[in-house]
């Protein structure tokens, strides 16, 4: 045989196979069964509208608040990173170190439960999530934008210069806006990351109207024992990230076709 009928005889083999194990899938799943724990209509059809008025909207909150946060700090630890200081650089390498290395889940843990007891202070739900996400976050933007400042060229920063501006306004100016341009695709990725962590609010406690879609969705799979909520949930979720896949993607082509 050729080497392309080798190829063409592989690809039929797997073609089969797929077929194989579809079929064997088809045929022996309980459809019935799988309907009523999957997609119960009258049990989907009973978690709206809360689920998106309530659920929905406070993950895109805690998600938000938590992303803002994080960029106005991974900014700031990107700067600490290539600073002429020394100090600055090992704060910024300790930090970007250990909140890189240490679970989310830890972090909501110390910020909801650790600080209040260790400081005997109350802090607010949303401060609470947007420090933890935040916190989080920020270590990760840190070393993705630090990237797009050196990948800016450096003829930037010397014709700014040239021009009689300052360090710090030549890379307020000049040097950050091209940097982000330039980390803006990894930094939705972020934002898609961050989208999924804010489940972990559920370890604060939270009342009904604090709810967001993971916390929503086990307790209504508790309530009506059926994965449906779990299934709708997931689809709440895809209702936010799948856009913000697809806007990665714009970005990147676009940022491709610009160089």
């Amino acid at each position: 045989m050729t080497r392309r009928q080798r190829t063409r005889a592989i690809r039929a083999v797997q073609y089969a196979v797929l077929a194989a194990v579809t079929l064997t899938v088809v045929l022996a799943a309980d459809w019935g069964e799988l309907r009523r724990a999957f997609f119960d209509a009258g049990v989907a059809r009973s978690l709206f509208p809360d689920i998106i008025t309530t659920a929905l909207v406070n993950t895109v909150v805690y998600t938000l608040l938590g992303f803002g946060f994080g960029l106005v700090a991974g900014l700031v630890l990107a700067l600490m990173r290539l600073s002429r200081v020394p100090p600055y650089r090992w704060l910024a390498v300790a930090y970007i170190e250990f909140f890189r290395g240490v679970p989310a889940l830890l972090v909501f843990i110390a910020l909801g439960f650790g600080v209040p007891l260790a400081f005997q202070v109350a802090l607010d739900r949303y401060v609470t999530v947007m420090l933890a996400l935040g916190l989080v976050g920020a270590a990760y933007m840190a070393e993705t934008i630090r990237a797009g400042i050196r990948a800016v060229p450096k003829g930037q920063m010397e014709a700014a210069r040239s021009l009689g501006m300052s360090h710090g306004r030549a890379m307020v100016s000049i040097i950050i806006p091209q940097a982000f341009r330039i980390v803006l695709p990894p930094l939705t990725n972020e934002l898609i990351l961050l989208t999924k962590d804010s489940s972990l609010v559920y370890l604060l406690g939270l009342s009904l109207d604090q709810y967001e879609l993971s916390k929503f969705g086990r307790d209504a799979l508790n309530q009506h024992r059926s994965l449906t909520p779990i299934l709708v949930a997931g689809l709440c979720y895809l209702l936010i990230t799948v856009p913000l896949g697809q806007l990665v993607r714009w970005l990147e082509a676009r940022t491709a076709k610009a160089r």
